[in-house]
């Protein structure tokens, strides 16, 4: 294997991107870059070579990819057509987060008496650094004149852009085959269509819902078979357009994109810490022990940074402890530290982990996820929370929800100088009653 494939190679291991082809030998590396991810199974890599090589082919290259690397998903070689170049790489490469949500109906008879203007949320969602639902309805009316069930998919906090991007998709679950719909494709094999639909969305405002997306007509439903003791199931998968990503990244043309597989790389870091294949340290929180990758926390933390690679003690330790912090809160810090996903937090102690977590995140220098914790806790923000977490922003450097405390607490001083949050933040932090007096002279005038 050359050098420079080997290092395009692992640069995809460690980052899911591969960097930029030159117009005078992209080709040939991406044929190089297909063999040596086909040798070592990176599915992904290998699916983005073929599409890389397949569209920049000549009728020579075309040849030695087909007589030399056969696509897994057929028994027979897949053929590239030539085509012109695709000349300089797009830097609009976007990074996407994921969660699927498996909506149960139950008591299906009844909601179909839900006016078409009602309809019943999901539980809360959070993925991509805010909180969704899903809401179902059985009365949407389309223009055939039918009811059909129908899902649509609301932002619940506000965005911190112009707009937030985001499609739902949703498969209704447990269709019995002799209601799927069949059908050949140009090759004359069987395939099989699942009832599935999604739509997608550009979101600009907090409670904002997208259209309605019909999934099925609702008569076509109840004699389907899927309904069953009165309840049936549809798998909704919300997805978030989240960041861009550097220019560096090579990003193929959308007519080429059809059969690539999403980003695994997630998923793979996450079950290499679920295994601990390979871990070279336990952290021991609350009594509850972790193993890790020391190389994996240094990447992500400046702090472990110095503790496991500095002068620090913990640099010759196997076994470290970490003190102050709640068991649960450092699992849901090492899972982003992984997997850059935050679980689900229920409405039960949800915003006391937000709390915590963001604590944690600001001792660790993990600022994207400080962030999504503090756009959390402005989101929960109330009259009798507001002077505690002002004290919480003034603590650990907050300014975004430092400005809706003080806005919160100035809008409604007489009430919140009774609770007992402002008593605890005018006894820690005297100073930021400077503050809270400029916005409600501010008010005033």
């Amino acid at each position: 294997m050359k050098a420079k494939v080997f290092r395009a190679m692992l640069g995809f291991i460690y980052t899911d991107m591969v960097p930029a082809l030159d117009r005078h030998d992209g080709i040939f590396l991406a044929v190089d870059l297909l063999a040596a991810a086909d040798m070592y199974g990176i599915d992904r890599l290998k699916s983005i070579g073929e599409d890389k090589a397949c569209h920049d082919a000549s009728v020579e290259t075309a040849r030695r990819l087909g007589d030399t690397h056969t696509d897994s998903t057929s028994d027979s070689p897949r053929f590239c057509s030539s085509s012109p170049s695709m000349g300089a790489s797009s830097s609009n490469l976007t990074d996407a987060a994921c969660a699927v949500h498996l909506f149960k109906i139950n008591g299906y008879s009844a909601t179909r008496a839900t006016a078409k203007t009602d309809s019943l949320p999901s539980k809360r969602l959070a993925v991509g650094g805010y909180e969704w639902e899903i809401h179902y309805t059985p009365s949407l009316v389309v223009n055939d004149g039918n009811h059909w069930i129908a899902f649509k998919l609301v932002l619940l906090t506000a965005p911190r852009r112009k707009d937030v991007k985001a499609s739902l998709k949703c498969r209704l679950m447990d269709v019995p085959i002799s209601s799927v719909h069949q059908q050949r494709n140009a090759n004359g094999q069987l395939v099989v269509n699942a009832v599935e639909h999604h739509l997608s969305h550009a979101f600009k405002r907090a409670d904002e819902s997208s259209a309605w997306l019909p999934l099925r007509r609702r008569s076509v439903l109840e004699a389907s078979g899927c309904i069953t003791e009165d309840s049936f199931t549809v798998e909704c998968t919300v997805t978030v357009i989240r960041e861009q990503l550097p220019d560096t990244a090579h990003v193929l043309p959308q007519r080429h994109t059809g059969g690539l597989s999403q980003s695994s790389l997630r998923h793979d870091l996450g079950e290499l810490l679920r295994k601990g294949t390979g871990s070279d340290v336990t952290l021991v929180v609350s009594g509850e022990s972790f193993t890790a990758h020391k190389a994996i926390l240094a990447s992500r933390s400046p702090v472990f940074m110095a503790q496991l690679f500095g002068h620090m003690k913990e640099t010759r330790s196997q076994r470290v402890e970490i003190k102050a912090m709640k068991a649960k809160v450092f699992r849901a810090m090492l899972g982003f530290i992984y997997t850059d996903m935050v679980p689900e937090l229920d409405s039960h102690d949800g915003i006391v982990i937000a709390v915590d977590l963001l604590a944690a995140a600001d001792m660790y220098g993990i600022d994207r996820l400080k962030s999504i914790c503090e756009d959390w806790v402005c989101d929960d923000a109330t009259v009798e929370t507001a002077a505690m977490f002002l004290a919480l922003a003034e603590q650990h450097g907050c300014s975004k929800l430092k400005a809706r405390c003080v806005e919160l607490i100035a809008a409604n001083l007489d009430a919140v100088m009774e609770t007992e949050g402002y008593k605890h933040l005018m006894a820690t932090s005297p100073l930021v009653l400077n503050d809270l007096l400029r916005a409600v002279h501010g008010r005033k005038n």
